[in-house]
């Protein structure tokens, strides 16, 4: 079972990674809505897992990916994002980012993603 931090501006979108990840076992320790959040927390928590929304207000999770990446260079991250910004993600892959996931994503695509981060 890992522990995961889950990253985004949107509550239903922070809900759904929840519905497809928790099922599979895993534990939900921590919310963050912005980039600033993630960084904070993923320092106090220390997860096994982080899932990353790209576009955020206050910090984005590019900005918030390379700081947690920079403290931590085993941080497990998979960005999740919508269509558009493939640009955005050659950056993330750059900087550690281990996968990443377009939404509306089916539950199972955000599971392989997990699974694969993890193993």
């Amino acid at each position: 079972m890992a522990k995961i931090l889950v990253v985004d501006d949107a509550k239903f979108m922070r809900t759904l990674v929840k519905d497809a990840l928790v099922p599979k076992g895993h534990e939900v320790i921590g919310e963050a809505e912005n980039g600033m959040e993630a960084v904070e927390l993923y320092k106090k928590l220390k997860p096994d897992l982080v899932t990353m929304d790209i576009t955020m207000r206050e910090k984005d999770g590019i900005e918030a990916a390379e700081e947690i990446l920079n403290t931590d260079p085993q941080a497990r991250i998979i960005m999740v994002t919508a269509l558009g910004q493939e640009n955005l993600l050659t950056k993330a892959i750059k900087i550690g980012v281990k996968d990443f996931v377009v939404k509306p994503f089916p539950p199972e695509r955000l599971q392989k993603a997990a699974e694969k981060a993890l193993s």
